[in-house]
């Protein structure tokens, strides 16, 4: 049985001619690589269990669905289980007999999406809204596509296509996951294609729709107010917004730092909060709670308002402006920053993009001023444009 130092580029290249061949990873003891004359290349784990003379052999899952470095991972936990006495096989065995959707969900939520994506609250809602409610007693197992096809037939009759683009990629990642960690067999999203297609949206507000975004902001709750006023004001990205904490923000000198595990691109973002910016969070400042968040969910214990879908509906009917989506404020924000004669470079870093190529490991001045700058010029445009502060006490729902 060859052994090798297992590579990403040597997985992809290698082939089987007339026979199938098992690779053994030098860098792993027990894990495998096995490589047909078709082309399939499936992962697999050799151990023995505590009591049993023969070793066994675990499939992980298929590659490239189970990356190199996935499957390292999966074996080190594994062996971790073999070392506490546990056989992975019979768990697995009983896991899959077993696996309801839901645990299926729960299991991707706390073992990958916590760990790996930023955006797993997002990835939470979803299952919460759109899958529990028709696949929480089902078997995983027993999940079909016509399930699949049926689930995303019902996002598009709402008039959410995009999102129904959105699920049928978490359910294809949920399921995948599924097959690498032995929970399922197969993933009933294959051949499914996205059943809406995708636009790169372009829209950028005019004078007059910002005008009525700003009095539509005004009906709402003094949070959900500052809020949505915030995301124009600093052109910062929804998730960084509804997750500020008053500990990111140094309201004596007009700063909001974003941590690193906070901003989407995870690097620390400092934000320069021009005077708009401060009118605007001062008084949730002096009537916030015991909470840090500075946009707690209504729900009590919930963290960090992260479901804003049903008000920006009612700015949407508010306003008048039936195609607004919350991100459309940061897009705007950027344009007329540059109509401004705010430099390209200065944008682009308020914005928190990372730079490709060399300039990004060289460059290492903050644009701190810069930034400030552009951003007291941005809102002494807005102020100019609407004029009109946030309501003193709640009008309306927040959420």
């Amino acid at each position: 049985m060859p052994q090798k130092s297992f590579t990403a580029q040597w997985v992809e290249n290698v082939t089987a001619i007339d026979t199938r061949a098992d690779y053994f990873d030098q860098k792993l003891p027990g894990l495998g690589l096995r490589v047909s004359p078709s082309g399939v290349k499936a992962w697999f784990y050799i151990y023995r269990a505590k009591g049993s003379p023969k070793k066994i052999r675990l499939t992980l899952g298929r590659y490239p669905a189970l990356s190199l470095a996935d499957a390292r991972e999966i074996v080190l936990e594994k062996s971790l289980m073999v070392s506490r006495g546990q056989n992975p096989a019979n768990e697995q065995r009983a896991l899959k007999s077993a696996s309801d959707f839901s645990d299926l969900a729960v299991e991707y939520i706390e073992k990958h999406a916590k760990e790996h994506k930023r955006s797993w609250r997002e990835d939470e809602r979803v299952i919460t809204r759109d899958l529990l409610p028709v696949w929480a007693h089902m078997k995983a197992q027993d999940i079909t596509r016509r399930d699949v096809i049926a689930l995303l037939d019902k996002i598009v009759a709402r008039g959410s296509g995009i999102q129904a683009n959105r699920t049928l990629a978490l359910v294809r990642k949920i399921f995948n996951w599924g097959i690498s960690r032995d929970l399922v067999e197969q993933n009933p999203c294959n051949q499914i294609a996205a059943p809406a297609k995708e636009h790169q949206r372009d829209r950028v507000l005019t004078e007059g729709e910002i005008q009525a975004l700003w009095e539509a902001f005004e009906q709402q709750g003094a949070l959900i107010c500052a809020m949505f006023k915030l995301r124009l004001v600093t052109a910062q990205r929804g998730g960084e917004v509804c997750s500020m904490t008053w500990s990111d923000v140094d309201l004596d000198n007009g700063w909001w730092t974003i941590p690193a595990e906070r901003a989407k691109n995870g690097l620390t973002h400092r934000v320069p909060l021009s005077g708009l910016a401060l009118a605007i969070i001062r008084p949730l400042y002096e009537r916030r709670g015991e909470r840090d968040w500075v946009f707690p969910s209504p729900v009590r214990n919930a963290g960090y308002m992260a479901n804003t879908q049903k008000a920006a509906q009612r700015v949407r009917d508010f306003a008048g402006i039936k195609d607004f989506v919350p991100h459309d404020l940061r897009r705007t924000a950027a344009s007329y920053m540059t109509s401004l004669k705010v430099s390209r470079l200065v944008v682009s870093k308020i914005l928190n993009h990372v730079e490709p190529g060399i300039t990004r490991v060289y460059d290492r001045y903050s644009y701190d001023e810069e930034k400030k700058e552009a951003l007291e010029l941005w809102g002494k445009w807005v102020t100019a444009k609407t004029v009109a502060p946030c309501p003193n006490s709640d009008q309306g729902k927040d959420g």
